[in-house]
């Protein structure tokens, strides 16, 4: 490009631009936890994140808390990408990334990372009086990857931390509901009403883990994609026969509670499609999530049942009160039958009869007073025979 004589290189524009966009990125909050329990909260931008777990920039996007993006559970080349309600996390062989590590909904699962992961075994006398106890925790937590233990630790703060919500839900709805079909009023509907939308969000909050465990485990190639310990020793020493390598966990026996059903049947050596070990994991928190489904959908049933008794008990109300008003209206039209006699006989109108009008007078009120209730009585009986009315 020239301008004024001077040739500028394009690939000076070219780093110019990038330069510009990398300080113009957003700092983000992250929290790192290494597979020895140690957390460090850092501040780095996209590129930053990038650069060290070696993802591609559509997959923060579906880490970013202002983007509407579905659950999701995805295995890269080297990490998992993990979007599950609060916790959006990044997930390699040796560290978590967590975003937002001061949201009260993050702590937790950071403190329990430190808590699952072994840790840092000291020098000299403090290895030699806690060296039986830390031995002990590092085989037991070196029975599953860490990828594992990390993605364990994640799915089982997101299925309590859902269940957690939904016995809230249940705590408040059912004694409102109860309350509900005690006495229907205003306040009553209102206040079932803003936990019926409770439970709607919640329900589809639940649905979406719900749905994602259950695309993972229909599928083995996603599942495998997740093995990141197993395709880092694949690249990193390939077999001398040119065979497929295999990923076997360090214990020949697994303790955790996941697989200890399954301890009765021999272990066999893992292949590169062999993803028992992470079904058995992600059934067991799919099952706990399903409970959790189950939960609300029996809340929904008990709202719906709710609903109908409360249709039910106003369809009564409604059917009384058309019964009262049709009683009032054959009275209205009793009563106007006399008082059309009472207004006939009210014309200032000479009668024949008029010389012995107490006789006369006292007939055509017995006769008007007969027919009226006559024709009452007629009308509430033909209403019951149609059923018109209750008997």
């Amino acid at each position: 490009m020239a301008e004024d004589g001077v040739i500028v290189p394009l690939d000076s524009f070219s780093q110019a631009a990038a330069s510009l966009i990398k300080k113009t990125a957003v700092s983000r909050s992250w929290v790192s936890v290494d597979d020895s329990g140690r957390s460090t909260v850092l501040d780095l931008d996209k590129y930053g994140i990038m650069n060290r777990v070696a993802i591609h920039a559509r997959d923060l996007r579906i880490l970013d808390p202002l983007l509407s993006y579905p659950s999701a559970i995805l295995g890269r080349e080297r990490a998992i990408v993990l979007n599950l309600e609060h916790i959006k996390a990044i997930i390699t062989t040796e560290e978590v990334l967590l975003r937002d590590p001061l949201d009260d909904n993050v702590i937790p699962i950071v403190e329990e990372l430190q808590r699952r992961l072994p840790p840092v075994i000291g020098q000299g006398e403090d290895e030699e009086v806690n060296g039986v106890q830390a031995d002990t925790q590092t085989s037991e937590s070196n029975e599953f990857p860490f990828e594992f233990r990390a993605l364990e630790v994640a799915l089982e703060g997101i299925c309590s931390f859902l269940d957690a919500r939904t016995r809230e839900l249940e705590t408040d709805a059912y004694p409102a509901l109860d309350e509900l079909t005690s006495m229907i009023s205003s306040r009553n509907l209102d206040r079932v009403r803003k936990l019926k939308s409770a439970m709607t969000r919640l329900t589809n909050r639940v649905q979406k883990v719900r749905d994602e465990l259950e695309q993972l485990l229909d599928d083995d190639d996603d599942m495998a994609d997740l093995y990141l310990s197993r395709k880092t020793s694949s690249a990193s020493s390939p077999s001398s026969d040119g065979g497929d390598v295999t990923w076997s966990p360090t214990s020949p026996t697994i303790e955790s509670k996941i697989s200890r059903a399954s301890r009765a049947t021999p272990y066999s050596t893992q292949g590169e499609n062999d993803v028992e070990e992470l079904e058995m994991l992600l059934e067991a928190y799919f099952m706990q999530i399903e409970a959790t489904s189950n939960k609300l959908t029996t809340l929904r049933e008990y709202i719906d049942d709710t609903e109908d008794y409360i249709n039910i008990q106003l369809d009564n109300h409604r059917n009384q009160l058309i019964q009262l008003e049709l009683f009032l209206l054959s009275g209205t039209v009793s009563l106007s039958v006399y008082s059309l006699v009472a207004a006939i006989f009210g014309m200032n109108i000479p009668y024949p009869w008029n010389h012995d009008h107490g006789f006369v007078f006292k007939w055509v009120v017995i006769l008007a007073g007969i027919v009226s209730a006559s024709i009452f009585i007629s009308i509430t009986t033909y209403s019951r025979h149609k059923g018109l009315v209750g008997s």
